[in-house]
Order: structure tokens, then C-alpha cells, then sequence
């Protein structure tokens, strides 16, 4: 039986996208020394928390 091809992109996708954004933001945030950097850094940075934030805190209070 031959696997669907878009089952590995909706399983992986996300925790693709998001571990992109976080190594973009640890590189950004080593190397800039302020200005664009930093606030690159900052946002790269952040998207995962809030996610992680959301998916974890906010949605588990929701369902019990």
C-alpha cells in the first residue's frame, strides 16, 4: 500500500515550520548586535512560545 503524500507535510509541517523560526531566531540573536537583529530575533523567537503557550496552557483549560 503506497503512503499519501500529504500525510507527512500535515503530521510535520508545523513542528517543521516552527523549529525553523526557532533556529533562525538563535542564529539572529547570536550574531546581531542590535537594531534588525535583535527584533528579528525577538519574533522568531516568540512565535514558538506563544504556540507552545497557547496549545499548551490555553487549550488544555478548555477541555477536560
Amino acid at each position: 500500500m503506497k503512503p499519501h503524500h500529504g500525510h507527512f507535510w500535515r503530521v510535520w509541517g508545523w513542528p517543521i515550520v516552527l523549529g525553523l523560526l526557532t533556529c533562525i531566531g538563535l542564529v539572529s540573536a547570536l550574531f546581531s548586535d542590535g537594531g534588525l537583529g535583535d527584533a528579528l530575533a525577538w519574533v522568531t523567537l516568540g512565535i514558538p512560545v506563544a504556540v507552545g503557550i497557547w496549545f499548551g496552557w490555553f487549550r488544555s483549560s478548555r477541555h477536560p
